[in-house]
């Protein structure tokens, strides 16, 4: 036996060793994903896509115990598991969302939770710092930017005045909004949590796959229930003081006047291909939300 042949046969012999007893690849029957919000929009529909797709998910809600203002809530939910779905309540962009979310972060990973996915704004300029305190932690990190949520006119305050007095009164004005539905925002972030690290360290832009106003946005919902439904634009003031007089807190009305009057100021009337990007496929169109919300009586007087 030459000296060559010994080496490849050590070789052959260690690389055949070596594939025995290394360590298993994470596959997505064995990954855990704790999903903040799990209780909400988003965070309910990305535990259920995560679920559909293999994934153990640990739901962290106020009814888990898991609260974003107590610190001392996160470990239990972080600990042991392999990734984390973050949505801060009640907006990316909020004065405190950037330490909450950096905090949070930080601590997972010190946990052993390195893959994180951040739900943040298309446009939102607020949002930024937020971002930038997930990349700071030393997370291996996803920020998912939506658009404007169709779910928005079936599930929130939003849905009351269309539903009772066929009316949305809301500081939209005439801008155009690509609406995503969160069925596709919740695949996204399943899909990169899925796909290795082909999404780590990107920033993913998704929309829906064309522009309405928000007046056309209601005539789709017309259409989809059979009803005569009215939009109403009034000015971001207005509607903050509408808000003020249902109970909201005054420091969260001037936060949403702000937000209002500069996110739907048009700087978001364009398309994103985010959802075509890590789906390969279009998003879902505005009318076929309309309809799926239309169907399920979301909009029965």
């Amino acid at each position: 036996m030459t000296q060559n042949t010994a080496q490849n046969t050590t070789g052959k012999t260690a690389r055949k060793t070596a594939a025995k007893t290394a360590a298993p690849q994470t596959t997505a029957q064995q990954t855990t994903v704790a999903v903040t919000g799990a209780s909400g929009r988003t965070g309910g529909r990305v535990a259920r896509a995560a679920e559909g797709a293999g994934l153990t998910v640990r739901a962290a809600s106020r009814a888990q115990g898991f609260d974003w203002h107590d610190s001392s809530t996160w470990a239990d939910v972080l600990r042991g598991a392999d990734a984390a779905y973050l949505v801060y309540p009640t907006d990316v962009g909020a004065p405190d969302a950037a330490d909450a979310v950096g905090r949070l972060a930080r601590e997972a990973v010190a946990l052993g939770v390195r893959r994180l996915v951040l739900l943040s704004s298309r446009g939102e300029e607020r949002a930024l710092p937020t971002e930038e305190a997930l990349r700071a932690s030393g997370a291996d990190w996803t920020v998912v930017r939506a658009s404007w949520f169709a779910q928005n006119f079936s599930e929130g305050p939003l849905v009351e005045g269309l539903r009772q007095s066929g009316e949305l009164v809301f500081p939209g004005g005439e801008v155009r909004e690509p609406f995503v539905d969160l069925r596709d925002v919740a695949d996204v972030v399943v899909k990169t949590l899925t796909t290795g690290d082909r999404y780590v360290g990107k920033a993913l832009d998704v929309s829906g796959p064309r522009l309405l106003t928000f007046r056309e946005a209601v005539a789709e919902v017309g259409r989809a229930t059979g009803r005569a439904l009215t939009y109403t634009p009034v000015s971001a003031r207005q509607y903050g003081e509408q808000l003020a007089g249902l109970g909201v807190p005054p420091e969260e009305v001037a936060f949403l006047v702000e937000l209002f009057d500069s996110l739907l100021d048009g700087r978001n009337a364009y398309l994103s291909e985010g959802v075509q990007e890590v789906l390969g496929r279009e998003p879902r169109d505005f009318a076929e939300f309309a309809r799926d919300a239309a169907g399920a009586g979301v909009w029965k007087a």
